[in-house]
């Protein structure tokens, strides 16, 4: 008999979601994590002064809040010490010119923020509101996909159906400016793109910006009391509860295979870990089909599928510890806003986007700027600051910098290199928070390069588990030769932000796989159904 009924390769929230689902019901679970905590890219650690909590990766929360995981867990998670905290200014846009415009909490407010078209979209989204989150939430190569499919078509008709195909296809910078007169509207929601992994002028870019704007206007951005560190530490104590195994630093070296089936794993320690039902990889598909599965087992299509996965653009974060809270010029409202995009609007994103896939350094980044104490002041000692800083739109490799300034040597991201490029984002900063620079008590920054050294699934540096570009998203994700979560070898899942649906800490791939392992097994007849619909492998 197996050790385990499930065996899970790493513990980002996928993983330990999927996890406490299967141990709730009663499977014997193993999480074996590679590093030396848990939780993948969700951590909280005092980076530059004692007191100081930051959240070094990701830092927010409205998809675990929104998701499946979370209302099923939630009751149990707080029982083990997980709160959340929340905000009526979730985010806002501050511009060039000293002007600010924000997304609230509520429609009203939206409508004098972003303009009279608001209440339009709200009118038009509602009733579909359900086939839009459903497309999100479901395993789309499965009968619960077909069956969102034939509810869109029996509901919206032909032409109908047709139409909101289009409208998920749709770029951002086509959605914005066909809906919302108002520039300072597109500039307030397009940043919100980036978030995806995408681009404003990308397919599928204006779906995501107008699914998330509804989502923060009726969400807001939850972060937990104390940290994000807190999310996984909950999920692990109910794992553990449940009579789970969770560790850390065991680094799975293979898949173990017999007779076509997933059996366990074998650690670069030279142990085996046996699995009686699943082994769930929380890992990209480079790691998943150039190290853990020996090519026997992986068809030449399949494994070449994965050797031209493409990774997207790369990340750079700078944490700032503050003698004083952040000040920011302009409008007051600023200083208790969660998150602030500083950009010139939708053209700045789209330019600095297209100079970063272009393999330059921007000459305007988007400067996403996270301030975690305007919900939770246990964050820093009394009386400071503290900023969070994300840059998405950097190249992996850089051929130069598209503002003519800095020297980028061999186009690798060096600690001089990442320093310098920090300087100039500092410094537009502090245009719009004058008391930055003499308040400052510590940076530090993570490049590209250090991120990729801090978890192996942030290849290049790219925080979404690979480029979302469509022949890698809805249907396609991670890739059309292994679409979806199961995976040539039975019994053998694959999870986590390069599989669907995508990125964030909403944990969709880890449920819909928990949810499938937990339902009875289909009919005959239904599962060469679904068989004949997926692509060969």
């Amino acid at each position: 008999m197996a050790e385990y009924d499930a065996v899970i390769v790493g513990s980002g929230v996928n993983s330990l979601a999927c996890g406490a689902l299967l141990a709730r019901a009663g499977w014997r679970v193993c999480v074996l994590e590679r590093n030396d905590r848990f939780g993948g890219a969700i951590l909280t650690d005092e980076i530059t002064e004692p007191g100081f909590l930051h959240d070094v990766l990701s830092a927010w929360h409205p998809l675990w809040v929104g998701g499946a995981a979370h209302a099923e867990l939630g009751d149990e998670l707080a029982a083990r010490g997980l709160e959340y905290l929340n905000t009526e200014l979730p985010t806002a846009t501050a511009f060039p010119d000293g002007g600010a415009a924000f997304l609230l909490r509520n429609a009203d407010g939206n409508a004098r923020e972003l303009g009279p078209e608001w209440p339009d979209v709200l009118e038009r989204f509602g009733p579909n509101a359900d086939l839009a989150f459903g497309v999100l939430g479901t395993e789309l190569w499965s009968p619960a996909g077909l069956a969102l499919g034939a509810k869109a078509l029996r509901r919206l008709g032909r032409a109908g159906f047709a139409a909101f195909a289009a409208e998920l296809l749709q770029t951002s910078r086509d959605w914005l400016t066909e809906t919302f007169a108002s520039e300072r509207a597109h500039g307030v929601l397009a940043p919100w793109v980036l978030h995806t992994g995408l681009g404003p002028d990308a397919a599928t870019s204006g779906f995501m910006t107008k699914v998330i704007a509804v989502a923060v206007q009726e969400g807001g951005m939850p972060v937990p009391r104390g940290g994000g560190a807190k999310l996984p530490a909950a999920l692990v104590q109910l794992i553990r509860d449940r009579g789970g195994t969770c560790e850390t630093g065991v680094d799975v070296e293979r898949v173990l295979v017999q007779m076509g089936r997933a059996v366990g794993v074998r650690t670069t320690a030279g142990k085996s870990v046996t699995a009686e039902h699943a082994v769930i990889a929380n890992v990209t598909p480079t790691q998943l089909y150039e190290r853990l599965l020996d090519e026997s087992y992986v068809s030449a299509p399949v494994r070449e599928g994965a050797r031209r996965f493409r990774y997207g653009r790369s990340e750079m974060q700078i944490h700032f510890a503050l003698s004083e809270p952040a000040r920011w010029a302009g409008d007051e409202r600023l200083n208790e806003t969660a998150i602030v995009h500083v950009t010139p609007g939708l053209d700045g994103i789209s330019r600095a986007v297209n100079e970063a896939e272009r393999g330059l350094l921007p000459a305007e980044a988007t400067i996403v700027v996270g301030q975690p104490l305007t919900m939770d002041s246990s964050r820093a000692p009394a009386g400071k600051g503290m900023l969070w800083i994300q840059l998405q739109e950097l190249p992996w490799h850089v051929k130069g910098d598209a503002a003519g300034e800095l020297d980028v040597g061999e186009g690798v991201w060096s600690d001089r290199l990442k320093e310098r490029y920090a300087n100039r984002i500092q410094a537009r900063l502090a245009q719009h928070v004058p008391n930055l620079e003499s308040s400052l008590l510590r940076r530090v920054v993570l490049s590209p390069a250090d991120l990729e050294r801090m978890n192996i699934n942030l290849r290049h540096g790219d925080p979404y588990g690979g480029a979302l570009s469509l022949d890698q998203n809805f249907l396609w994700r991670p890739f059309a030769r292994s679409p979806g979560h199961a995976t040539a070898v039975e019994r053998l899942w694959h999870i986590g932000a390069s599989t669907w649906p995508g990125p964030g800490l909403g944990a969709g791939s880890g449920t819909l796989v928990a949810q499938h392992l937990l339902k009875p097994p289909p009919s005959q007849r239904a599962l060469a159904r679904l068989r004949s619909l997926r692509p060969g492998v």
